[in-house]
């Protein structure tokens, strides 16, 4: 389970990098909170840290109980490539918002597939 604690850690870490990175875009230009609009880098910076936030829901409940089922490297496995789904949208919606597509579905599609592994695992194990 080190695994599973280590990407869950990750994707934390992860998430407050996206902060840092917002609160510094506050700072570069001039948008006063508690204010979420302004300047367009900081709109596209603080939607990747929201849209982090909003998949960070779904995706530790499912990589823990899809460990809990399944084999804890296998399920780390699908949970490390959702973090580079998430670096990879944070870098193409910060340049160009409409070249996120990748890296949503290499955050997206992780979190389907742990939640069909959990489900799947959890309907296995009821008592016949």
């Amino acid at each position: 389970m080190s695994l599973i604690h280590l990407v869950s850690l990750l994707a934390l870490l992860q998430y407050l990098f996206f902060g840092a990175l917002v609160g510094q875009a506050r700072v570069r230009y001039g948008v006063e909170a508690p204010a979420i609009t302004g300047h367009e880098q900081f709109e596209r910076m603080y939607r990747v840290q929201m849209n982090t936030l909003e998949l960070l829901v779904a995706f530790l409940p499912a990589l823990w109980l899809a460990a809990q089922y399944w084999s804890p490297p296998g399920m780390a496995a699908v949970g490390a490539v959702y973090l580079v789904g998430r670096l990879i949208y944070w870098r193409a919606y910060t340049r160009h918002p409409a070249s996120r597509s990748l890296g949503f579905t290499l955050s997206f599609l992780p979190i389907v597939l742990l939640l069909l592994a959990a489900l799947g695992g959890a309907a296995m194990a009821l008592p016949q």
